[in-house]
């Protein structure tokens, strides 16, 4: 009987130092501790990217000065301030494309860099000191093939001087089994001997050439 005397006493007390809105009414339990709930995650918040998911890489950057342009390339021409005469164009088989306000234009076999002056050169008979900027957005005129044994076979743009060591590297290296003395670059009705190992210790340098458009690169 002792205890439970103490008991309500000590809820009596606790009560009285209680603001008058918080104290419970007659008759119900005191209110029980609020569980705070766990903060929401930010509306904007980027979900995480799954680790075997494998991002596209980027484009391989263009020099304007001297890439050549060929057929079937995706170029963009902007011309400043005229978002109507700007815009993305495939290179025709011909080798031209068609530019607003001006017609036919050669593309292929210039630069981007001589293409953004032929185009402004022939804006000047309607505009006044017209600037445009002419980029490859895709190559698909220059490509070479690797296949086999690689980690990352596929076609690859030939956008720069490339030799067939570099070509190797960006397929991404060898995988377990393959047999690295014995690649081949097929180049029409040639078929040209590499020898990885031999080129990477340094001996016979000659078979690391340059590829060219169409070369397919077999790594059996």
């Amino acid at each position: 009987m002792r205890h439970v005397i103490s008991v309500s006493v000590l809820l009596a007390l606790a009560f009285r130092g209680m603001p008058a809105a918080q104290q419970p009414a007659p008759g119900q339990q005191p209110p029980a501790t609020q569980a705070v709930p766990d903060r929401p995650e930010p509306a904007n918040a980027a979900p995480e990217t799954p680790a075997d998911i494998k991002l596209a890489p980027p484009a391989v950057p263009v020099d304007p000065k001297a890439y050549i342009i060929g057929a079937e390339d995706l170029i963009s021409i902007r011309v400043w301030h005229e978002p109507d005469n700007s815009g993305q164009f495939v290179v025709r088989p011909d080798g031209k494309v068609s530019v607003p306000l001006i017609g036919e234009i050669q593309a292929a076999g210039l630069t981007p860099e001589k293409l953004s002056a032929n185009i402004a050169e022939g804006l000047q008979k309607i505009m006044v000191h017209p600037e445009v900027t002419v980029g490859v957005e895709r190559v698909n005129s220059k490509k070479y093939y690797i296949q086999g044994e690689v980690n990352r076979p596929g076609s690859y743009p030939l956008v720069i001087d490339t030799t067939v060591l570099e070509a190797l590297v960006n397929a991404g290296g060898f995988r377990e089994f393959a047999n690295t003395k014995k690649i081949t670059i097929l180049r029409g009705s040639q078929r040209l001997k590499f020898n990885y190992k031999e080129v990477t210790k340094g001996k016979k340098m000659e078979q690391n050439i340059l590829v060219k458009p169409s070369d397919q690169i077999i790594v059996p």
